[in-house]
């Protein structure tokens, strides 16, 4: 069997168990994953022969494909804010709507770096993959270098393995941020510029949780109490404690919870509530100013 057969068999086996799901570029995907070949050179000659033992990996990755395993845990990786990023069953895969939270927080920060302050803190709860600190490195740190700017950006997880892993991104990105065990604030001390989460916000009943890739990632990183609001809340809650004066807390949460979000915000005393939309046009990220 060569290339070209291969991924129309391929390609007509995930259309008829997915045919919502883009089959060709899942196929293509799996066929680069086990021959190491890019996607013009399998194109270009797709007349070369699969010899057995690429064959036999390749059954094996089509399978837990047609079961409904994401793509990015049968390869182990995936791309986020364009940094390669190691992601495990331990984590949840990075999705493009967590980037709005990467964009309103940028903004931010380099409209409080504008004055030039000595050190910039920001701090990334929940941390995963590491995607939401490791993006917002890769941005600020060559702004805060050239303007001899001290910037640190720490990422807590309360899993060691999760941790781990997060340190393996900023290693294999070659970003300078450092990463904690902690559950929430447990472990963190001083103050900060800027804290970002998108920790679990899904209600433990919400029937999406056995649907498509989620049924695959942890719980522990999708559900929470109080309807989806405990982790929320206990972060709107005690982030005054963490915040420099006119600090900013910024948080993702599900599409029809901006609204309670926003009067969780406001309970507290918080300044200037806003919400960001998604790419989808959805309430998907609220935020609120520290006034000391």
């Amino acid at each position: 069997m060569n290339y070209k057969e291969w991924l129309a068999q391929a390609i007509a086996d995930l259309a008829q168990k997915n045919p919502t799901e883009n089959s060709k570029i899942d196929a293509l995907v799996l066929l680069q994953h086990a021959t190491g070949k890019s996607r013009t050179q399998i194109l270009a000659f797709d007349d070369t022969e699969i010899d057995e033992k690429v064959r036999l990996k390749l059954t094996a990755l089509l399978d837990r494909r047609l079961k409904g395993e994401p793509i990015a845990y049968i390869l182990g990786e995936k791309e986020f804010w364009s940094l390669s990023l190691n992601v495990s069953k331990g984590t949840l895969i990075p999705r493009p709507d967590t980037e709005i939270l990467v964009e309103k927080a940028l903004q931010i920060a380099l409209e409080k770096l504008q004055k030039n302050p000595p050190h910039f803190r920001i701090l990334d709860l929940g941390t995963g993959t590491g995607a939401i600190a490791l993006a917002l490195a890769s941005e600020l740190a060559p702004l805060c270098q050239k303007r001899l700017i001290l910037l640190e950006i720490i990422g807590v997880d309360f899993m060691p393995d999760v941790v781990a892993l997060a340190q393996s991104n900023a290693e294999r990105n070659k970003l300078n941020v450092k990463f904690l065990q902690s559950r929430w604030f447990e472990n963190i001390t001083g103050h900060f510029d800027l804290i970002v989460s998108n920790p679990p916000y899904i209600d433990a009943q919400d029937e999406h949780l056995h649907q498509g890739d989620v049924r695959f990632e942890p719980l522990s990183a999708l559900v929470a109490n109080d309807a989806g609001y405990a982790d929320l809340r206990h972060i709107i809650e005690l982030a005054p404690s963490y915040l420099n004066s006119n600090g900013v807390l910024l948080l993702e949460h599900g599409w029809q919870q901006g609204e309670k979000v926003r009067s969780i915000f406001l309970e507290n005393h918080w300044e200037m509530v806003e919400t960001v939309r998604d790419y989808g046009d959805n309430e998907r990220v609220t935020l609120g100013f520290w006034k000391k």
